[in-house]
């Protein structure tokens, strides 16, 4: 399988990696950003955005606002249909699992997320769909200690 990234074709997004990855994950000083590498769902391709995030203990929480637009983001969309993600912050790329937050998470995540980018609360306005907000839990690696049954 071809495991090559390609980036976001949207311009500007793939400008935004090309800053993220020269400047070794600090594109804008300030900002929390990552690299989300989800796995194309009819593809198979790997694919790459740009996001910004929050932190809630060990994991990131990212929105898939798409602007506001009415549709899902494909990488959303990728990252339902197949949850192993890879997620870059700062120079450090972690192997992830994705989900969905719960209704009872929405509250709560959504107020840290219109905190990290107040833009948010006019995304939301601009949809009729509610924007998910994905939690994305860095993936353990197997202890050596751990006895298979």
């Amino acid at each position: 399988m071809d495991e090559t990234i390609s980036d976001s074709p949207v311009p500007w997004v793939a400008d935004h990696i090309r800053r993220f990855v020269e400047t070794g994950g600090n594109p804008r000083p300030g900002s929390n950003d990552l690299l989300l590498t989800t796995r194309g769902r009819r593809s198979g391709k790997l694919r790459r955005t740009v996001l910004v995030y929050a932190v809630d203990g060990d994991r990131y929480v990212v929105a898939a606002s798409a602007a506001g637009a009415d549709r899902h983001p494909a990488w959303y969309l990728n990252l339902v249909a197949d949850p192993d993600v890879t997620v870059q912050v700062g120079p450090r790329t972690i192997p992830a699992v994705a989900r969905t937050a719960t209704v009872a998470e929405r509250p709560r995540l959504w107020q840290m997320m219109i905190a990290m980018m107040p833009s948010y609360q006019e995304y939301r306005r601009a949809t009729t769909r509610e924007i998910p907000l994905v939690i994305l839990e860095p993936r353990l690696p197997a202890s050596p200690y751990r006895q298979k049954v």
